[in-house]
C-alpha cells in the first residue's frame, strides 16, 4: 500500500495542511503498541491522556515525510523532534475549562510543525482550522500574540464565556475555514501556531481505553527559518 499525499492551502492567510492517506504501511502494529501502553494525563491543556511513542517508531513513519515537510514549510533544514505521543481525549464537555473550548494553537513558532495521525475510526472526529473574527487572525506568531489575546477577551466580555463543550463549528468568535474528517491511518501536517481544534461529533465515547477510544499520534517538530 503507498501512501496518497496532497497539499491544500486553507484560508486566507493560505496555510499548507499536508493530508497523507494510507500513511505507514502497517497501522496495526502501531496501535497495537498504543493498546498495551499506559497512559497519563499530559498537561492543563490537552483534555485527555498521554503515552510516549518509542523513538524507533517515530523514525520508522517521519522518514518518508521529512523532505516533504521540509520543502512545504520552507524550513532550512530538517526539522528535529521535540515530542511524539499517543494522545486520547478523555474529558467530558462539562468538565473542560474556558480555554478548551476555544481553538488553540500548540506554540507561536512559525517552523513549529504539528504532525496528527489517526488511528482510529472515521467516527471519532477529524481536526478543524479556524480564523479568530475579530482580527483575521488564522495563526498567532509572537508578534500578533498580544493583539489576538487583548481582542479574545473583548470578544468574551461582549459575547460571553464559550459554552461547555468542544467547538464543532462557526460561533460568534470564532469562523471555521477548514474541516478535515479522521480516517484510519491518516495523517495531517501542519504549522502548530495555526487556530485548530479536534473537530469531535456529539456523544462521542470519552473512554480512557486505549482499544475503543480515539487514538491519535501526535507529534511536534521543530526547524528553522530558510533564509
Amino acid at each position: 500500500m503507498s501512501a496518497r499525499v496532497c497539499v491544500e492551502r486553507i484560508g486566507h492567510e493560505a496555510q499548507p495542511v499536508i493530508v497523507i492517506d494510507d500513511f505507514v504501511p502497517d497501522p496495526a502494529a502501531l496501535r497495537a503498541t498504543a493498546e498495551a501502553l499506559t497512559y497519563q494525563p499530559m498537561g492543563r491543556h490537552y483534555p485527555g491522556l498521554r503515552a510516549e511513542v518509542a523513538r524507533a517508531d517515530l523514525a520508522a513513519f517521519l522518514l518518508p515525510v521529512i523532505d516533504l515537510i521540509t520543502a512545504t514549510f520552507e524550513l532550512a533544514q530538517p526539522p528535529a523532534v521535540i515530542s511524539a505521543g499517543y494522545s486520547i481525549v478523555t474529558t467530558p464537555p462539562e468538565a473542560l475549562t474556558p480555554i478548551q473550548r476555544i481553538p488553540h494553537i500548540d506554540g507561536l513558532e512559525r517552523e513549529r510543525i504539528a504532525l496528527l495521525h489517526f488511528l482510529g475510526r472515521e467516527d471519532q472526529g477529524g481536526t478543524a482550522f479556524y480564523r479568530h473574527r475579530s482580527t483575521g487572525f488564522e495563526t498567532i506568531d509572537a508578534a500578533r500574540h498580544p493583539a489576538y489575546d487583548a481582542a479574545l477577551h473583548r470578544d468574551v466580555a461582549q459575547h460571553g464565556l464559550p459554552e461547555a463543550g468542544y467547538i464543532g463549528g462557526d460561533t460568534a468568535i470564532y469562523e471555521c475555514i477548514a474541516r478535515y474528517p479522521a480516517r484510519p491511518n491518516r495523517a495531517l501536517i501542519y504549522r502548530s501556531h495555526a487556530l485548530h481544534c479536534a473537530d469531535l461529533p456529539p456523544g462521542l465515547d470519552l473512554t480512557p481505553d486505549p482499544r475503543r477510544a480515539r487514538l491519535t499520534v501526535n507529534t511536534f517538530l521543530m526547524g528553522s527559518a530558510a533564509q
